[in-house]
């Protein structure tokens, strides 16, 4: 079919209307005259995949991975820089918008980091194929399915991301390489770690491959066969993975498993980003709630009279603790609570608190918004990784807690997918 593009889904999509239905076109883009392939037929909206484009947009770009169009892990690299933020932009403010009725009295500059080469953390599709006799390695294809099998990724912090090849050969002549389902990266300033899955012990023969592999490539070796407390290092003791805060002298500790921002260029700018527009003062205390490891906490306290980091996990905070010892910061408390009870009833609260900070998983934070909306805090940072959830909440904060949003704004955390990262200010 012949269609005309006129706009984009939230998972950059073209979108295009054919006898009164939406279609749904992957390598698509808005603006352009195409010849597209119904793939799957739905009872509201159509699906259906690229087969030419007549009329291109000027916003068009050749996408430099081999592997684009297949490959799942990216959907935009067809899109020029600028206009993936302008989409990304665009699609926080139809959410805040439509589902949150809120307008911010300013928009703020888009934030960029690094665009490629910049992932630091992923997990890795691994599936052994008998008719083909090798191991494929790499994301899902788009439709979820396969594996797609990738030599490159250009993504990924490079050290691994132009050796998939050479990891590929590795699986393939593995006993065991039936039985790995997934292999994890994390990557620290000082170090690479991958985290091999498996369902059986490794062979001592397998063992000596993964070793030798990693020597050659400069990789930590570690095995999984169970939960996160079967992770172990092959290669001797385990690493403590380190990644500076910001534009200081901070640092945080992290092991393999644990959520941390994946674009650390970007991560960077984001945090002194958040730490403008919460405008700490030497006298004031706040909060930082979802804190994670500290990655806000830690700078933050910098800046403050105090700060109280409050976390779901046990294990986080004891290792969000033992980052502010390492750094020698003495200001802050991190505590473990469960976010959706009352603020007030507990006590690690500081009614003192004027300023607080959250970045909350995509599920949003709303009963915390709720709880803010009758506390004593009057300027708030959200950072969001999802924006349904933020225009949910930012709702909410503006009809029952008489806050105004100030700014919002997109950061490019996850370049050439449609994920969208976004911050706002709201003040009472």
């Amino acid at each position: 079919m012949e269609l005309l593009i006129d706009g984009a889904s939230h998972d950059g999509r073209g979108v295009a209307r054919h006898d009164g239905k939406a279609v749904f076109v992957v390598g698509a883009l808005p603006g352009e005259r195409i010849v597209a392939k119904l793939t799957r037929k739905h009872r509201r909206y159509d699906e259906a995949i690229l087969q030419e484009v007549l009329e291109a947009s000027p916003d068009r770009v050749p996408a430099p991975c081999p592997h684009f169009g297949t490959c799942g892990g990216c959907a935009l690299q067809h899109l020029s820089a600028d206009a993936q933020l302008n989409m990304k932009a665009g699609t926080l403010k139809e959410n805040l918008e439509r589902i949150g009725n809120v307008k911010p009295k300013r928009w703020l500059e888009p934030l960029r980091g690094p665009s490629f080469g910049y992932r630091r953390k992923a997990r890795l599709s691994v599936r052994y194929v008998l008719k083909k006799e090798r191991v494929l390695v790499g994301f899902r294809e788009g439709d979820g399915r396969y594996v797609a099998d990738l030599r490159e990724c250009h993504v990924l912090v490079p050290e691994l991301g132009f050796k998939l090849e050479a990891l590929g050969a590795l699986l393939n002549e593995m006993d065991g390489k039936a039985d790995i389902p997934q292999i994890e990266l994390a990557a620290g300033d000082n170090a690479i770690i991958l985290v091999f899955r498996h369902y059986h012990e490794f062979s001592a023969a397998d063992v000596a491959r993964l070793l030798e592999f990693g020597r050659v490539h400069g990789f930590a070796m570690y095995s999984q066969i169970g939960g996160e407390d079967t992770v172990k290092s092959l290669s001797g003791p385990p690493i403590e993975l380190v990644t500076a805060l910001g534009d200081g002298d901070l640092t945080m500790a992290f092991l393999p498993g644990d959520f941390v921002q994946v674009n650390q260029g970007l991560n960077a700018r984001m945090i002194e980003h958040a730490l403008k527009l919460l405008d700490l003062q030497p006298d004031e205390s706040a909060l930082d709630l979802f804190c994670g490891l500290g990655n806000f906490s830690l700078p933050m306290a910098r800046r403050a009279k105090s700060v109280i980091g409050v976390e779901g996990a046990a294990n986080l905070v004891e290792r969000a603790r033992y980052n502010a010892q390492r750094n020698q910061i003495n200001n802050v408390q991190f505590f473990a609570a469960d976010l959706s009870l009352p603020l007030d009833q507990e006590p690690w609260f500081d009614p003192s608190c004027r300023k607080a900070l959250i970045d909350p998983p995509r599920s949003g934070a709303e009963s915390v918004c709720r709880m803010l909306c009758s506390s004593h805090i009057n300027h708030l940072v959200y950072v969001s990784c999802h924006p349904a959830s933020l225009a949910r909440d930012a709702g909410i904060l503006v009809e029952s807690g008489d806050f105004k949003l100030i700014a919002a704004g997109v950061m490019d955390m996850f370049p050439h997918t449609g994920h969208v990262e976004s911050i706002a200010l709201f003040q009472r």
